[in-house]
């Protein structure tokens, strides 16, 4: 059976900053196996139960992958609108498709743009401290829909 499992959680780097957190918010849910969270923290916590607390390192391949060099790219100031006010630290997507890359402006020059196309925290090791705060089996409309619908298995439709 698949289940929806509700978690804290405060994500922070290696120096110990911290990235995000839903402390003093809303746990986070999830649909098991839809990849709602990354890979590496998910095969944990599917090992937990309520009221579990955990301090799990999720290496940079179960996160967000590592730094692809080819995401990197050099593109003219021409191929942006002419109007356009662009800004290092601007994202992007190249195409209306939810799954493309987001891109990010990470150099401007005269006139040449760098864009980088990983995901913000690819190549990163991420440290997590989580909580188990709820586990339930999904519903079947939850499960056809692909993801958790909150806490009590109601939500947005």
């Amino acid at each position: 059976m698949t289940r929806v499992i509700g978690f804290h959680y405060t994500l922070t780097d290696k120096s110990g900053t911290v990235l995000d957190s839903s402390v003093g918010d809303e746990p986070l849910f999830f649909l098991e196996n839809s990849q709602q969270i990354i890979p590496g923290l998910e095969k944990v916590i599917a090992l937990m139960n309520i009221g579990d607390k955990k301090k799990i390192e999720v290496k940079a391949q179960d996160a967000y992958g590592d730094v692809n060099a080819d995401l990197v790219v050099k593109v003219k100031k021409t191929q942006f609108p002419p109007d356009a006010n662009l800004q290092v630290g601007d994202q992007f997507q190249v195409n209306n498709d939810p799954h493309s890359p987001v891109f990010t402006i990470i150099s401007l020059d005269t006139d040449e743009v760098t864009v980088d196309g990983n995901h913000p925290m690819a190549g990163k090791d991420l440290f997590f401290d989580v909580e188990i705060v709820g586990i339930r089996n999904a519903t079947e409309e939850e499960v056809a829909h692909g993801h958790a619908h909150g806490a009590h298995g109601h939500g947005h439709h």
